[in-house]
């Protein structure tokens, strides 16, 4: 079974700053245009023919990527029977998901099973009922830093595909500001919800070990990190919570390693364009095969 984080899903202080990260980072509406690009003609060779296409979101957060990707599903295959389960341990998120569909009639139509619970447990459900439900399309977006072993999960995941089935992995680039700032700081930030920090690097390193086919797209994304510079920001601060894992980053760490991330950050993870500090936060996606 794939072992879980410490801590899987956002709550508390870390949900904060996930969104208002989602907020003004531009990250999803790059994943929506990405989407938009390229997975109607991937839709297309999976659905031909089929009866009826069962989608899987694997850390569905609060469902706006998961709702997008139906909706153009649908859209693809009106006449198609469509049903969805979505894997997110965090509540909060799930009840957010769970609004989006309300708000949708054609959203509505689709029967959609929420699994309130980690990949961990949800995989240890599976095995003890002997129920393995098959996917057309699968995705986890974002989500491969909570568990600890990514071969195993993603395994797993893969085996529950359908003949012509695609699982649709996207995660923080190679050499992108996430991985040198996880990667050079791993000791001191991997200590909570992630065990260790992996890119798609070492995403694709595991799918060539496991025989898996795949092809691999490139989301560039950059995002104003400016206020994390500026000492008294609230927003800063939410900021440097958020991208190092900190409940307080100013109190929780020290002066020096403080300091140093800051460099970091500056100087080898991002760009400077009009007295902006762009943190480079592109993305890879990884079309996995059955």
């Amino acid at each position: 079974m794939a072992a879980e984080a410490k801590q899987a899903g956002y709550e508390g202080r870390y949900v904060q700053g996930f969104q208002f990260y989602l907020k003004h980072s531009g990250e999803h509406e790059a994943i929506l245009r990405f989407a938009d690009r390229v997975l109607p003609a991937e839709f297309e060779r999976i659905g031909t023919g089929k009866s009826s296409l069962d989608v899987l979101g694997v850390g569905s957060g609060g469902g706006e990527v998961d709702t997008h990707i139906l909706s153009l599903l649908q859209s693809k295959f009106a006449a198609v029977p469509l049903t969805a389960d979505a894997i997110e341990p965090s509540r909060e998120l799930t009840e957010q998901f769970k609004a989006l569909v309300a708000k949708d009639p054609n959203l509505q139509k689709i029967p959609v099973v929420w699994h309130t619970m980690t990949t961990g447990e949800y995989e240890k459900q599976v095995r003890e009922k002997g129920d393995m439900k098959k996917f057309d399309f699968m995705h986890m977006i974002q989500m491969l830093y909570y568990v600890s072993d990514h071969a195993a999960t993603i395994k797993f995941f893969h085996s529950l595909l359908k003949n012509q089935g695609k699982l649709m992995i996207i995660h923080e680039a190679a050499n992108s500001g996430w991985d040198i700032l996880w990667k050079t700081y791993r000791k001191e930030l991997c200590t909570k919800s992630i065990p260790d920090y992996n890119s798609a690097g070492d995403i694709k390193a595991h799918l060539n070990s496991l025989g898996l086919r795949y092809e691999e797209h490139v989301i560039p994304n950059t995002f104003d990190i400016t206020e994390c510079f500026i000492l008294g920001s609230e927003l800063g601060e939410l900021l440097l919570d958020f991208m190092t894992e900190q409940d307080h980053f100013h109190r929780s760490l020290t002066p020096e390693l403080r300091a140093g991330i800051l460099d970091l950050l500056r100087n080898k993870c991002s760009s400077e364009k009009d007295g902006k500090v762009l943190f480079d936060c592109s993305l890879t996606c990884l079309m996995v095969s059955a």
